[in-house]
C-alpha cells in the first residue's frame, strides 16, 4: 500500500524541489540550479533570460529573469538557488545533495533555504498561467546564485539590469524561510539593517613591572566597548525592535603574561531600525567613540554596507498576503521585522516587499530538511495569493 508521504513525493513542488536540490550550486557555484528552472519556465510559457554579471574581486554569478504576460500590475516572485556549504558531509544523515524522503521530510542542502520556496512558487505560478493563459496583468521571477555570497552580483544587479530595460515591478513576495515553528507563523514586512564596525586603540608596549613606561590600551578599548553597548542605541520602532549592537571580537595578540600590550583591536556589528541610516549611525558610534577614548589614540573604521532598514507599511497587498495565509492555515501571520538581512533590501527601492517561506528551523544546519506536508501547503498559498492578487488587480497596493 501506498503511504501518504509516497503520494505526497509525487506533488509538483516535491519533486522540483528534490530536482533543485541535487543542483550542487554552493555559491557562487550554479550546479546547473537556473538552468532547471529557465527550462520549466519557458515550457509553460514564459520568457525566459539567463544573465551573467561581474565585478572585480568577486565571483562570476548567473541569475535568471522570466516573465509572463506583458500588462501591469506586476507580481513577482524572487528568491536564490545558491546555497552555503554542507560542511562535514559525514555528519549527515543522508547525502546533503540526494533529496532523500523519509519521515514525511525532504531532506538536503537547501530544502528550506531556499530551493523548497523556490519550487513552491514556481509550481504555483506555473499552474496558474496554465489556468489562465490571459490574465489581467503580469508574474515575473527575479532568481539570483548570490544570496548566500558577497550579493553582489545577483539581485542587485539584476534589478538594476531589468530596471535599463524598462522593466516596473508592482509588487514582490520574496520566499524566504521565516516562519519560526509552523507554517504560518510569520510574514516579514520589513528587515532591519547591518553595520561593522571596527576599533583599533593604540597605546606603548612595555614590560608589566614597569607600567609608568608603557600605555596599556586595554582599559581606554574597554571603556570605550561600555560606551557603545549602553545606553542603548534607541527603544524600538512601531514596527522595529531596539537597534542591537553586539562585541563580535576582541583581539590582544599577546602570547607574553609579562608584556603590556601595544595595541588592542575589536571589531562590533549593529542590527539597526529605521530610525537610523547608515550615516546617521556611523556618526552616533563616532560621538560616543570620541567621548569615551578621551586621551587614548584610536582609529574607528566601518566596512560598506548595503544593508539598510526597510519597512513595507501595512496596508491592502500585506493584508491580501495575511489573508491568504490564515485562511490556509488557520493562523494569522505575526508581521514581523526581525531576522538577518535578505535580497528583500534590495528589492524594496523597486516595490513593495513582503517575506513568506518555509519553516526555517533547519537553515544552514546539518540534516537540513523540509516538510513535505508544508511545501505543498505553501504551494497552495502561493497560488491563493496569486488569484487574490490578480482578482484585486491594482487595488492590492
Amino acid at each position: 500500500m501506498t503511504t501518504p508521504a509516497h503520494t505526497e513525493a509525487g506533488h509538483p513542488a516535491v519533486t522540483l524541489a528534490q530536482a533543485l536540490i541535487r543542483c550542487p550550486s554552493v555559491t557562487p557555484d550554479d550546479g546547473g540550479a537556473l538552468a532547471l528552472l529557465a527550462e520549466r519556465l519557458a515550457h509553460a510559457g514564459f520568457v525566459v533570460e539567463q544573465v551573467t554579471f561581474s565585478e572585480a574581486g568577486t565571483p562570476d554569478i548567473a541569475n535568471l529573469y522570466a516573465r509572463y504576460g506583458t500588462a501591469e500590475p506586476v507580481f513577482v516572485f524572487a528568491g536564490h538557488t545558491d546555497v552555503v556549504p554542507p560542511g562535514d558531509i559525514s555528519r549527515w544523515r543522508h547525502d546533503p545533495f540526494a533529496a532523500v524522503i523519509e519521515d514525511g521530510k525532504l531532506f538536503g542542502r537547501g530544502a528550506c533555504d531556499m530551493k523548497g520556496g523556490v519550487a513552491a512558487m514556481v509550481t504555483a505560478a506555473i499552474d496558474f498561467v496554465a489556468a489562465h493563459p490571459q490574465f489581467n496583468g503580469s508574474i515575473a521571477f527575479l532568481l539570483t546564485g548570490d544570496e548566500e555570497g558577497p550579493a553582489v552580483n545577483g539581485t542587485v544587479k539584476l534589478l538594476e539590469w531589468a530596471k535599463a530595460r524598462g522593466e516596473v515591478f508592482s509588487h514582490c513576495l520574496l520566499g524566504e524561510p521565516t516562519n519560526p515553528s509552523a507554517l504560518g507563523d510569520m510574514v516579514k514586512i520589513g528587515r532591519r539593517g547591518s553595520l561593522t564596525g571596527r576599533l583599533t586603540v593604540r597605546g606603548k608596549q612595555g614590560h608589566v613591572g614597569y607600567p609608568h613606561l608603557a600605555d596599556n590600551p586595554v582599559p581606554a578599548l574597554l571603556r570605550i566597548l561600555q560606551s557603545l553597548i549602553a545606553p542603548g542605541l534607541d527603544a524600538g520602532s512601531d514596527f522595529f525592535d531596539a537597534s542591537n549592537l553586539e562585541v563580535t571580537t576582541v583581539d590582544i595578540g599577546n602570547p607574553a603574561t609579562n608584556v603590556i600590550p601595544g595595541e588592542a583591536r575589536a571589531t562590533f556589528n549593529i542590527r539597526f531600525n529605521d530610525l537610523w541610516a547608515p550615516q546617521t549611525l556611523r556618526d552616533e558610534i563616532g560621538r560616543r567613540v570620541a567621548e569615551a577614548a578621551g586621551e587614548a589614540r584610536y582609529t574607528l573604521t566601518f566596512d560598506p554596507t548595503n544593508a539598510v532598514s526597510f519597512l513595507t507599511a501595512p496596508g491592502p497587498f500585506v493584508d491580501l498576503v495575511a489573508g491568504v495565509i490564515a485562511g490556509r492555515t488557520g493562523h494569522t501571520p505575526r508581521l514581523s521585522t526581525t531576522g538577518g538581512t535578505s535580497d528583500a533590501r534590495f528589492i524594496q527601492a523597486s516595490c513593495p516587499v513582503v517575506e513568506f517561506g518555509p519553516v526555517g528551523t533547519t537553515m544552514h544546519q546539518v540534516d537540513e530538511y523540509v516538510s513535505i506536508a508544508d511545501l505543498i501547503a505553501l504551494t497552495a498559498i502561493y497560488r491563493d495569493i496569486i488569484d487574490a492578487y490578480f482578482a484585486a488587480g491594482s487595488q492590492a497596493s
